[in-house]
C-alpha cells in the first residue's frame, strides 16, 4: 500500500516538509495564491480555505 498523498484539516503530517493547498481549480487553472506551510512529522494540518481543498505535498525543486 502506497502513501497517502492528500490530506485533510486535522491530519497529523507524515513526514517532514512544504504543502501547499490544492482543490477544486488547480486542475483547470490552478489556485492563485494557495497556502503554503512547513510542517514537521507528526503536526496537524490547518483548516483549508475552503472545503473543497486539500493539502498535498510540494515535489522537492
Amino acid at each position: 500500500m502506497g502513501e497517502r498523498t492528500k490530506f485533510e484539516s486535522g491530519f497529523k503530517a507524515p513526514n517532514d516538509g512544504w504543502y501547499m493547498e490544492a482543490g477544486e481549480d488547480s486542475f483547470h487553472m490552478g489556485i492563485s495564491k494557495p497556502k503554503k506551510i512547513s510542517l514537521k512529522k507528526g503536526q496537524h494540518f490547518p483548516k483549508n480555505s475552503n472545503h473543497n481543498r486539500v493539502w498535498v505535498k510540494m515535489p522537492k525543486d
